[in-house]
């Protein structure tokens, strides 16, 4: 991963993201509107907050005398200490000073015109309710389609747009709110014109009986801020199933709408026509992974045709509309930079029942902008046979994009080795280009070999352009040079590294925009005439992040640090370039960045570092998001397992705290397994101990304001070395770095022994039920979300393991804590969305897990939030799952129950008591309460990174 996409992760929590588009992998169309992400509640708001916590909760609590965790306790246990059932409790609350944190208001998403001087304030709501989540909605081919709506389900969306003009000393002019859209409207997939004058957004308004209405696509002028709908025909609406809509010039929009001739949905038949059949009497190897929300039969083929098919229409500002092309499923409407072609992606039949979509057969056409076919680029087949061996892929052409410092171009990239990363074959990947419209039957043109797997290419002009190329198994990944236009310029590595060495990380370059829209490596020029490029760092250092900006040059390797992070207080990082309005080599004494800048107590604010003065000018001025939670303590740890591996925690207590009048607090531990192949590699330093602490609707960080002490995030390296896995030795290494943090809160007196609690999401839960059956005797309890639990469910593969269980048949049951049910004696709450669409945490994880652990006597507890998924986005799920943890803490954690509790089924492996019922893609981190959902974020021209 390079350090860019890093820093742009981190920018997620830190309220903002910017346009700096993904450096190793192409471009999208920078006229191509993005929607909100749908709103997670194991988001992240970026913002912190910690005071005088426990005074919130309770009337007087700056006044009383008792420590923190005394106090939460008395407020938290009182309120009930029955054993309560689900089918009588409802949805709960939790304690105030939780819910107060949880219900801030968020901060509004940003984003910059094309010419940077106007930025809009994109406003949103706070957590969803319920009947959101509840309305209807169609499992089909791995998405997920609200029917009304003909969009995405569960889609979240802006209330509001304010534009501020960006004046010439830095600061904001006052906001014009965009107006003429109805009441109550959700807008989503909001997109500048190319020229920055124009706005386009689609509207949705519910209808009276709470169904979802449809959505149509409005347009605003800038400088007015007077919206209107761009189709006069009210029966025109568009089909967000995949794309949406994109500029094809500054008055012409290219729109994916619902069929005028579509009827009524397909009806499922009372009777079936025969049974459900598949048949692999081709004796074909097809291992997939457990993925969810498939098609079942041929009416549910019948049904995603009917809600995915789309058909394009060319829309103007002057009311003409002419539809282009059949009716088909496009996936991707992508204008070429000239604005003169349209690459169109669609998926076609047969459809399979054993994957998604994004392995139905794919095409890719060529047309001309008035919509006439030129030419098929591809037409892949099915592909239910990619290898489950990590950097495995499709085989044909994939990454199919244009060059965005051409005007036509198109390049792609091929495998060699049939897709199989397990095939031993050189060249791997071949990366080809070649124009539009091929003169005189040219054939396409190899741009570079590759002995990896390709990652991407990050393009300048003819004589430049970065192509980067990796390999999981051993980390290893390179940067090389080339110049596509000049065959007499051989290729060169310009960084061949370790992708888990973080210190050695050069960084990425930074993005200019072109006249075309598109972006392309920012060139520099310094007064000795020699051209640069700049690289934006993570700065990774054993002291932490350090983020900079390196003039390089890139024929003799030479740099020069221009900008770097203050490290005493502050974290700060570059955002974006400002001063890329024109074409060309960029004087250096005009530069002129976007930087981001925040500490432990100061929430993430927004300057331009302008030179030759570098002088800084703050742009905004957000306030503090939880300003009863400002005075958190943070500290970045370090500590050693038994085997040497050094590892990094980030420890937080409450506002207040004094170790030695208040003595070792209650502790949360809250952590997710990662994987490395070197101990080197694994005690790397990642992070900065100056960034602002990020508490989400669901962050375990919220218990600072019960009086906790929180280890987030400590390290749980899963080292493989060599032709080593690293899953063989999972539990041994997961315990040796569970209790190197245990030992170190201890030692530093900051947590009591007897308890400290253990919990995670997802991987996260996983890791949870795996410390309680294997090191009880470091956790009191347990708080397991969204986990597996059982790896023979999961065949083939999980997570980061490519092999299959017959492969590793004593690693998928030693790894499993459903099968070491019979270990745990610890209290543990298991909770798990009803509708979980994870590949691999299927919700019946949990309801096996237990049920296993209900078979032994295990004291357990399992809450399935209805219409949730992986992540909980409602706010009475929220609430409620706050609630259940924050009783869970105070009865097993803090009150010491946990003990006795554990004691009374200690036997049961010999008392069997009755009873009937019960209560990769990877597990990503990116369901942590850390991260997916930020406060606020930063984008342009309808280009987000997140």
């Amino acid at each position: 991963m390079s350090s860019l996409t890093i820093l742009l992760q981190r920018a997620c929590l830190r309220f903002a993201l910017l346009p700096v588009p993904p450096l190793r992998a192409p471009l999208r169309s920078p006229r191509r509107p993005l929607g909100l992400p749908r709103r997670s509640a194991m988001s992240s708001s970026a913002a912190s907050r910690l005071s005088h916590i426990v005074a919130a909760a309770g009337g007087a609590a700056g006044e009383s005398s008792e420590p923190p965790a005394a106090a939460a306790a008395a407020s938290g246990l009182a309120q009930e200490d029955d054993d309560l059932s689900s089918a009588m409790m409802g949805y709960r609350l939790p304690p105030k000073e939780i819910q107060d944190i949880v219900d801030a208001p968020p901060l509004p998403v940003l984003s910059f015109s094309p010419s940077k001087d106007k930025i809009l304030f994109l406003k949103r709501r706070a957590l969803p309710p319920l009947s959101d989540l509840a309305k209807p909605e169609e499992k089909l081919a791995g998405v997920r389609i609200d029917g009304y709506s003909n969009t995405r389900s569960r889609m979240s969306f802006y209330t509001g747009i304010g534009i501020h003009k960006l004046m010439d000393d830095g600061t904001l002019g006052p906001e014009k709110v965009v107006h003429g859209y109805p009441e109550g409207a959700r807008i989503n997939f909001v997109t500048w014109s190319q020229d920055g004058r124009h706005l386009s957004f689609s509207v949705r308004v519910d209808e009276e009986d709470n169904t979802s209405g449809k959505l149509r696509l409005w347009i605003a002028d800038v400088e007015s801020g007077e919206a209107r709908p761009l189709f006069k025909s009210p029966e025109i609406y568009l089909n967000a199933i995949f794309d949406s809509f994109v500029w094809v010039n500054n008055s012409t929009l290219l729109v994916c709408t619902i069929p005028l001739s579509r009827g009524a949905p397909p009806q499922k038949p009372s009777v079936p026509s025969g049974p459900k059949i598949q048949s692999n009497e081709t004796s074909n190897v097809v291992q997939v992974r457990t993925f969810q929300d498939l098609l079942k039969d041929e009416y549910d083929a019948d049904l995603f045709d009917y809600y995915a098919t789309s058909q394009l229409v060319l829309a103007s500002f002057d009311g003409t509309v002419k539809p282009i092309g059949p009716p088909a499923v496009y996936t991707s409407i992508d204008p070429s930079p000239d604005d003169k072609y349209l690459m169109i992606s669609s998926i076609h039949r047969p459809y399979s029942y054993i994957v998604p979509c994004g392995r139905f057969p794919k095409k890719v056409e060529l047309w001309t902008v008035d919509g006439e076919f030129i030419r098929e680029l591809c037409d892949l087949p099915l592909a239910e046979d990619i290898p489950i061996a990590t950097s495995s892929v499709r085989k044909g052409k994939r990454s199919i994009y244009w060059r965005p410092d051409k005007p036509a171009m198109l390049y792609w990239v091929e495998t060699q080795d049939c897709g199989d990363a397990k095939v031993e074959v050189s060249p791997r990947d071949i990366v080809y280009m070649e124009n539009a419209e091929p003169i005189n039957g040219e054939q396409p043109e190899i741009l570079h070999k590759l002995d990896l797997r390709y990652a991407g290419t990050s393009w300048c002009d003819e004589s430049l352009a970065l192509v980067y190329e990796s390999w999981y198994k051993t980390r290893k990944t390179r940067t090389w040079v080339i110049s596509p236009d000049k065959k007499d310029v051989s290729p060169r590595i310009l960084f061949d590294r370790s992708s888990e060495d973080v210190y050695s990380d050069p960084g990425s370059p930074m993005l200019r925009r072109t006249a075309m829209g598109t972006y392309v490596i920012a060139k520099v020029k310094k007064q000795d005439e020699n051209t640069y490029i700049l690289l934006n760092g993570m700065g990774a250092t054993p002291e932490g992040n350090v983020p900079f900006l390196d003039l390089f040059d890139i024929n003799t390797g030479s740099k020069e640090r221009i900008w770097q992070s203050d490290k005493e207080k502050y974290y700060e990082t570059v955002v974006a370039l400002m001063s890329d309005k024109t074409d060309g080599e960029l004087p250096l004494e005009k530069l002129k960045i976007l930087t981001s800048k925040e500490s432990k107590t100061e929430n993430t604010q927004y300057y331009l570092q302008i030179w030759p003065e570098k002088k800084q000018v703050q742009i905004t001025d957000f306030p503090h998001p939880y300003p009863q939670l400002a005075s958190l303590y943070k500290e970045m740890i370090r500590y050693q397992r038994k085997d040497g591996v050094q590892l990094t925690a980030t420890l937080y207590l409450p506002p207040g705290y004094d170790p030695s009048q208040d003595g070792p607090l209650p502790c949360l531990v809250w952590s997710y397994p990662g994987e490395f192949k070197s101990k080197d590699a694994a005690g790397q330093v990642r992070g900065s101990p100056n960034e602002f602490p990020g508490i989400g609707a669901t962050s375990p960080l919220l218990w600072l304001a019960r009086g906790f002490a929180i280890l987030s995030g400590p390290t749980i390296p899963i080292i493989g070395e060599g032709d080593e896995e690293a899953n063989d030795r999972y539990v041994e290494q997961l315990v040796t770095s569970a209790e190197a943090a245990v030992e170190e809160v201890v030692r530093r007196g900051v947590a009591h022994p007897d308890k400290i609690a253990v919990g995670g999401h997802s991987y996260g839960a996983f890791m949870t039920a795996n410390l309680l059956a294997h090191a009880p005797h470091l956790f009191c309890c347990g708080i397991a979300r969204s986990g597996a639990y059982n790896r023979t469910l999961t065949p083939f593969g999980f997570q980061n393991e490519d092999r299959t269980l017959w492969e590793a048949t004593n690693t998928y049951v030693e790894m499993s804590p459903f099968m070491s049910a019979n270990k745990i004696k610890k209290p543990i709450l298991l909770i798990h969305g009803e509708q979980d669409n994870n590949s691999g945490t299927l919700t019946m994880q949990s309801d096996r897990f237990f049920n296993a652990l209900k078979g032994h006597g295990a004291l357990s507890r399992l809450v399935i939030l209805p219409f949730e998924s992986h992540g909980y986005s409602a706010r009475e799920s929220i609430m409620h799952v706050l609630w259940e943890t924050d009783r869970w803490l105070q009865k097993y954690c803090l009150s010491g129950s946990s003990k006795t509790d554990s004691d009374s089924v200690a036997d049961t492996e010999n008392k069997t008591v009755s009873a009937s019922g019960g209560g990769a893609p990877c597990e990503g981190p990116e369901a942590e309460g850390f991260s997916s959902m930020q406060r606020s974020l930063l984008w342009e021209d309808g280009l987000t990174t997140y």
